[in-house]
C-alpha cells in the first residue's frame, strides 16, 4: 500500500484511457480543487470514491486503494448471496452508465 496518493499511477492510468482530471471530477461529484487536493494527498478518498475510480479506470478497488495512501479504506468484499451480488452489479452498472452520459455529454 502506498504511503501517499501515488498521482504519477493515476495520472499514467487516466493517459493509458484517454481520461482527464476532470473526468475523474465529474465521476466523483467533486471540483477541479477537489481533485487536486486528492492528487496532493491533501483529502482522502471514500469507500465510494474508491468504487467509482475503479470502474472509471477497470482496475480493482483494492487497486485504486493501495495507490491512493495508507488512510484509504478498502471497498467490501462483495456479498455471497447471488440476489445480493446481482443488486450490487446492478446498482454499479447504473453508476456506470450514468457517468459515462455525463462524459459523453461534455464532450459533445
Amino acid at each position: 500500500m502506498a504511503l501517499f496518493f501515488d498521482s504519477l499511477w493515476f495520472d499514467a492510468r487516466l493517459a493509458a484511457l484517454g481520461l482527464r482530471r476532470s473526468d475523474v471530477a465529474a465521476a466523483l461529484g467533486l471540483s477541479g480543487d477537489d481533485i487536486g487536493e486528492l492528487w496532493k494527498d491533501q483529502r482522502e478518498l471514500t469507500a465510494r470514491d474508491v468504487r467509482l475510480l475503479a470502474a472509471l479506470l477497470g482496475v480493482t478497488g483494492a487497486e485504486i486503494a493501495s495507490r491512493a495512501g495508507i488512510a484509504t479504506p478498502v471497498p467490501q468484499e462483495p456479498p455471497q448471496n447471488t440476489e445480493q451480488r446481482l443488486a450490487r452489479i446492478e446498482a454499479e452498472l447504473g453508476e456506470i452508465k450514468r457517468l459515462l452520459l455525463t462524459l459523453t455529454e461534455r464532450g459533445a
